[in-house]
C-alpha cells in the first residue's frame, strides 16, 4: 500500500468534516473567481460612457439590485451610483470569500491536527507494545523524534497535499473555463508552459525526497546527541569532557545544517525555474492580448480580467508545484512513521492465551536457548526448576546471562528454543498483561519518573490508596526520608530521581514492589551500586520483601546470597553449578573459587 493510501486511511473517520470543508472551499473558490468582474464593468462600460450597453450577468443581478436592461429603460441609476454599487459588491464578495476561506481552513487544519493526534498516539502505543528486542536496536531519541516530528508529515500531506491539490485543481478548472470564453487563443498560449512545469516537477521531486529524508535522519541524530550528552551531564563534568561533548554536538548539528542548506538550494533553484517559466507565459499573453485589443477583438476590460485570471491560473499551478515537493518531504516523515507501525511485535499474545488471576509461582526452564542476534546464543540449554516461594540466586561473571535469564520470566523476550512455564503452563499461553501482573521487579538502577514520590511508588498499582502507599514505604524503610522531603509524598523527585540519593531511589523501587504485592519477585543486581552500610540496610529490607514470594535474584555480591534456598552459577550462558551455598563450597568448583577469592563479594 502506498504512503498516500496509508495516510488517507487515517482520514476515513473524518470524512464528514472533510466534506464540510470541501463545501466551504468550493464557495470560496467561486467567490474568488468573481473578484475581477466589477472592475471589468467599470473599464468597459462606465469609463467609455457605454452604460446603456451594460446588461449585468445573472450573478450580479441580486448583488446590484438590477434587472436585465434596466439601464436602457431609465436613467434612475447614475454612473456614480453604479460605481458605488460595484465597489460595494467587490467588498461583499471579498467579505464572503474571507468567511468561507476562514471556515474551510479552520475545518481542514482541525482535521489535520486530529489525524496528527491519532497517528502520534498510535505510534507511541505501538512503541510501548513492541518487545525489548526492537528497542535494543534503536536509539530512544530516534523513536521520540518519529513520534514528535516525523508524525507531523500526516498533517502536511493532508493540509498542503490533498486539500491543497483539491483547491488548486478546482481553481484551475474554473479559471480555465472562464479564460476560454474570454479568448481561447490567449488561453492556449498561457497554458503552453504546463508541460515544462511538469518536467521541472519531475526533475526536482526525487532530489527533494532524498534530501528531506536525509534531513529527518540528521535531525534525529542531533536530538540523540543532545539527549545523550545532557542525560549524562554528571559524567561529563566528572571527566571534564564538556568541550568534547560540545564538539560532538557541533559535528552532528553541522550535518543537519548542511542537509538543510542542500534542500534550500534545491528549492531555490526550482523556484527560479518555475517563476521564469511563468513570467515567459505572462509576457507572451501580454504581447498577444495587446494585439487583440488593438485589433478590436478583445476589450481592455476583458484583457484586464484575463490578466487577473492568468494570475489565478498560475498561482494554483505554482501551488501544485510546491505541493508536489511538500508531499515528497512529507512522505519521508510518513514513511519513517509507518515503518514503525509496520514492525511486528515478536513477543505476542497467542490466540489461545488466557489471563490468570493469581499464580503459585512455580517456574520451570526447559531446554531454554536465547540470543539477541540470530546465530549467537546468550543462553544455552538452560534447565532450571523453581518451587513456589523458593529463593534462587543467579551468580556469575559479567555477561554470563543472569539478567537475560531474568528477562525471560516476564516475557520481555521469548526463548529461541525451549520453553518457560509457570505453574506447569507455557508462559506463551498466558497473556502478557496478566503474566506481568504476577511479577514485581527491582533493578540495579531503579527507574523513576519526574513526578511525585507517591506516583512513583504507585506506578504498578495506580488505584492504591494513600495509606497503602505509606505502608509500602514503611515496609521499604523509606517513609522516614520521604516525610522529610519539602512536600512529603507529593515532592517531585526530578528527572530519573535526580533529587534523591542512590539508596533512596532503591528504597522507592522496593516500596513499589511491596505495593504491587506480586507472588514472583525479580531482583537484578539490587545492591551493586550501594556502599556497604547502605547495602546491608537495603538487604534487610529485600529479605522482608522476598518472604513468601518466588524470588530470582541476580547478583555479583555472593556474600549477600550465600544462605538462600538455591544458588545457580552461570558461565557463558550455561548453568555450570547448582545447589545451596555450603554444598557448592564443599564441591570446590566455580562457586567455591569465587566465594573464597572474594572477587564477587
Amino acid at each position: 500500500m502506498s504512503i498516500y493510501r496509508r495516510v488517507l486511511e487515517y482520514y476515513r473517520s473524518f470524512a464528514v468534516g472533510t466534506l464540510i470543508g470541501v463545501v466551504f472551499s468550493l464557495a470560496s473558490i467561486g467567490l474568488n473567481l468573481l473578484k475581477p468582474w466589477p472592475f471589468k464593468v467599470i473599464v468597459d462600460y462606465i469609463l467609455p460612457g457605454r452604460l446603456r450597453d451594460f446588461h449585468p450577468p445573472p450573478i450580479f443581478r441580486s448583488t446590484l439590485h438590477l434587472t436585465d436592461g434596466a439601464l436602457a429603460q431609465s436613467n434612475q441609476l447614475t454612473s456614480t451610483a453604479l460605481i458605488a454599487r460595484l465597489c460595494l459588491a467587490l467588498v461583499l464578495i471579498q467579505l464572503l470569500w474571507g468567511l468561507c476561506n476562514f471556515a474551510s481552513n479552520y475545518v481542514f487544519v482541525k482535521i489535520g491536527l486530529q489525524a496528527l493526534l491519532k497517528l502520534r498516539t498510535d505510534l507511541y502505543s505501538h512503541l510501548q507494545r513492541l518487545s525489548l528486542k526492537f528497542h535494543d536496536t534503536r536509539r530512544s531519541s530516534d523513536s521520540s523524534f518519529r513520534v514528535a516530528y516525523d508524525s507531523q508529515a500526516i498533517q502536511t500531506i493532508y493540509n498542503k497535499g490533498f486539500t491543497g491539490i483539491f483547491g488548486s485543481v478546482i481553481t484551475l478548472v474554473g479559471t480555465f473555463a472562464i479564460m476560454v470564453r474570454l479568448d481561447w487563443q490567449l488561453t492556449l498560449l498561457s497554458i503552453a508552459i504546463i508541460p515544462l512545469l511538469i518536467v521541472t516537477i519531475y526533475f526536482f521531486a526525487k532530489r527533494i525526497r532524498q534530501e528531506s529524508t536525509w534531513i529527518q535522519e540528521q535531525e534525529s541524530a542531533v536530538l540523540a546527541q543532545a539527549q545523550e550528552g545532557l542525560s549524562s551531564i554528571r559524567m561529563v563534568h566528572a571527566f571534564g569532557r564538556e568541550e568534547f561533548e560540545v564538539s560532538q554536538f557541533h559535528q552532528q548539528a553541522r550535518g543537519s545544517l548542511e542537509a538543510n542548506l542542500r534542500l534550500t538550494l534545491t528549492n531555490v533553484k526550482s523556484a527560479l525555474v518555475i517563476s521564469t517559466l511563468m513570467v515567459l507565459g505572462t509576457a507572451a499573453m501580454y504581447y498577444l492580448g495587446t494585439l487583440h485589443v488593438l485589433a478590436g477583438t478583445l476589450s481592455l476590460g476583458s484583457l484586464l480580467v484575463f490578466s487577473a485570471y492568468l494570475l489565478m491560473l498560475y498561482q494554483p499551478l505554482e501551488s501544485l508545484t510546491y505541493t508536489a515537493w511538500a508531499m515528497e518531504g512529507g512522505t519521508a516523515g510518513a514513511r519513517r512513521c509507518f515503518e514503525v507501525l509496520d514492525r511486528q511485535d515478536d513477543v505476542v499474545d497467542l490466540p489461545s492465551s488466557i489471563a490468570i488471576e493469581r499464580t503459585d509461582g512455580a517456574i520451570l526452564f526447559q531446554g531454554v536457548c536465547f540470543g539477541y542476534d540470530r546465530g549467537r546464543d546468550v543462553l544455552q540449554d538452560i534447565g532450571l526448576e523453581i518451587a513456589p516461594n523458593q529463593i534462587i540466586a543467579l551468580v556469575g561473571s559479567t555477561g554470563a546471562g543472569k539478567s537475560t535469564l531474568l528477562s525471560l520470566v516476564p516475557r520481555f523476550y521469548d526463548p529461541t528454543h525451549g520453553r518457560v512455564t509457570l505453574d506447569g503452563r507455557d508462559i506463551r499461553q498466558i497473556t502478557k498483561k496478566s503474566l506481568r501482573a504476577q511479577i514485581a521487579i527491582v533493578l540495579q538502577d531503579t527507574l523513576l519518573f519526574s513526578t511525585s514520590v507517591r506516583e512513583n511508588i504507585a506506578y504498578g498499582r495506580a488505584e492504591a490508596t494513600d495509606e497503602e502507599i505509606r505502608e509500602a514505604a514503611r515496609q521499604a524503610q523509606a517513609d522516614q526520608f520521604i516525610s522529610q522531603l519539602p512536600h512529603g509524598y507529593e515532592s517531585l523527585i526530578g528527572e530519573r530521581g535526580s533529587h534523591l540519593s542512590v539508596g533512596q531511589r532503591q528504597r522507592i523501587g522496593i516500596a513499589r514492589a511491596f505495593l504491587k504485592d506480586a507472588p514472583i519477585l525479580l531482583l537484578d543486581e539490587p545492591t551493586s551500586a550501594l556502599d556497604p552500610s547502605t547495602e546491608a540496610a537495603i538487604m534487610e529490607t529485600i529479605k522482608e520483601l522476598m518472604h513468601d514470594r518466588t524470588t530470582l535474584i541476580a547478583t555479583h555480591r555472593i556474600a549477600t546470597i550465600h544462605t538462600v534456598d538455591q544458588i545457580v552459577v552461570l558461565d557463558r550462558g550455561r548453568i555450570v553449578e547448582q545447589g545451596r551455598g555450603p554444598e557448592l563450597i564443599a564441591r570446590g568448583g566455580v562457586y567455591a573459587k569465587l566465594y573464597t577469592s572474594g572477587k564477587f563479594s
